[in-house]
């Protein structure tokens, strides 16, 4: 009975060490994206389309800036970037969702 016990608590271990190493892994990934969208701030349009291409759908928001999206699928998850334009054509803020 106790040898039972000890092995399910070994395996009980190895199973949050796991876990622990993934959550490692996508804080590591996302970090990633943040550094390079940080990147894009103050930067005009040109340079954001240079990268990313022609966005998906441009949204014109109530303090008249534009948001542009960009919208990429990598195994049935849908990665979406969103970029602030002001009326100057300069990027003014950004936000990413499920962008691995």
């Amino acid at each position: 009975m106790k040898k039972s016990h000890l092995i399910f608590f070994i395996l009980i271990f190895f199973a949050f060490q796991a876990c622990k190493t993934v959550s490692n892994k996508v804080d590591k990934t996302i970090s990633k994206e943040e550094k390079k969208l940080s990147t894009f701030l103050n930067k005009t349009v040109e340079e954001l389309k240079i990268e990313f291409g022609e966005p998906d759908l441009i949204e014109t928001t109530n303090k008249e800036n534009k948001n542009f999206v960009y919208l990429k699928s990598k195994l049935k998850i849908k990665c979406e970037r969103r970029f602030e334009i002001n009326p100057k054509n300069i990027v003014v803020g950004y936000s990413s969702k499920n962008c691995f």
